[in-house]
């Protein structure tokens, strides 16, 4: 706990790991079976709870409630844990929870995350990096997030659901299907409304966002079967964007949510 800054009113249990440089506000409580990062700040009233592990750098606002027991009914006391990458940004009254036997016994989070105030992550979720999840945004267990994806305000999303690297689910959509990579999808219940465009203008080169315009279109809009057109699509090009899209297709559990046309 070399040069920390540990408020005397907090709470932290015997056996509870403390890195380097880490600030710890009044009337937190840090669990026993906690490991805290170097470099983390922990604000007032926020409670860390079970076997949870938080990585370096990172920002949990007021009155967080982190690592708390999931809200399963199966759940029956199993060794679970949580686990927080590197530099994310966790806002005032969020609920993340551990894994649970079922799905694996961990619910992990990666690096450089933004969650808003009062998201809910259920357990055994999964989420990548450089993602931004809106005030409320909710997610039942199992859910599989990627990377560099947003999600709007006040958003449910339902169990055992994946969200693709660089898609963007709209402020209180309700998505009950998986969204593939790059799309964006809204609405109650949510549908896809074409590529995520100013994203992927932040991160692709033009001439890839072109190609995956043309997927798009193949794939959604011109009636066929959407995974013959994703079979033929991974056939016909060396493009990895396309192919991630496309595989993200044919592996689909819950389905894809989009308008089908009719030729």
């Amino acid at each position: 706990m070399s040069n920390s800054k540990i408020s005397p009113l907090a709470i932290i249990d015997d056996g509870a790991v403390i890195g380097e440089n880490v600030t710890i506000g009044p009337y937190c409580l840090i669990s026993s079976q906690t490991t805290i990062g170097d470099g983390t700040t922990i604000a007032q009233g926020a409670c860390i709870y079970g076997k949870t592990t938080i990585g370096k750098n990172n920002v949990i606002f007021s009155h967080a409630v982190i690592g708390s027991v999931p809200q399963d009914l199966k759940f029956n006391g199993e060794d679970v844990e949580l686990i927080i990458g590197d530099g994310n940004t966790i806002r005032e009254f969020t609920l993340f929870n551990p894994g649970t036997k079922g799905g694996g016994g961990k619910t992990i989070i990666g690096d450089n995350n933004l969650f808003m105030g009062y998201v809910h992550l259920g357990h055994d979720v999964i989420v990548g990096n450089n993602n931004v999840l809106a005030n409320a945004a909710s997610f039942a267990g199992h859910v599989e997030i990627g990377n560099n994806i947003v999600i709007g305000a006040f958003t449910p999303v339902h169990q055992f659901v994946k969200i693709g690297d660089y898609a963007m689910l709209g402020g209180a959509s309700a998505l009950t299907q998986d969204v593939p990579p790059f799309c964006m999808a809204e609405g109650n219940r949510a549908t896809l409304r074409g590529l995520n465009l100013n994203g992927l203008r932040r991160h692709l080169d033009r001439e890839v966002i072109n190609e995956l315009k043309i997927a798009y279109r193949k794939l959604f809009e011109s009636g066929q079967p959407l995974k013959d057109v994703a079979n033929a699509l991974v056939e016909n090009t060396t493009d990895e964007h396309i192919k991630n899209l496309c595989s993200f297709i044919l592996t689909t559990k819950r389905g894809i949510p989009f308008e089908r046309k009719t030729v």
